[in-house]
């Protein structure tokens, strides 16, 4: 199956390769937060740590390194995304979601308010707001 053939893992409905892959081939950046906080989950989904990293605030990369990204990404199988609510301004923005995976026999929620500022003309993600949410145990 080619990548155009495939739907992107953000929940979007759109080819993979015209969503998300785009921002993380930076043949494109993400116009608004959510488009990044999309294209976030999508490259955890594809194990695309560097772009994970990258999208951080300048301030957080340092306490985010590739590898420990990657060990997490490696550790799950993201089944889905859904984006609450979002909005934003010049300089700052916010995306409301829940992100839905697997995490060895774990099912997994993050629902998460998250915070992103624009640095050198770019949206970053710098933080958020974890809700807490139960994990359920799976049987096989």
């Amino acid at each position: 199956m080619t990548s155009n053939a495939l739907l992107c893992f953000c929940g979007s409905q759109q080819p993979y390769a015209d969503c998300c892959e785009p921002f993380h081939l930076k043949t494109k950046q993400p116009h608004t937060p959510e488009q990044l906080m999309r294209a976030r989950y999508s490259a955890y989904a594809v194990k695309n740590a560097v772009f994970v990293r990258e999208s951080y605030a300048k301030e957080k990369q340092a306490e985010n390194s590739i590898s420990e990204i990657k060990d997490f990404a490696n550790s799950c199988r993201f089944i889905n995304l859904t984006v609450l609510d979002s909005g934003y301004n010049d300089e700052t923005g916010f995306v409301t979601f829940k992100a839905h995976y697997f995490y060895q026999d774990l099912y997994c929620q993050l629902a998460e308010n998250s915070r992103f500022i624009k640095e050198d003309g770019q949206w970053r993600y710098l933080d958020g707001e974890i809700t807490p949410v139960a994990d359920i145990k799976v049987k096989r």
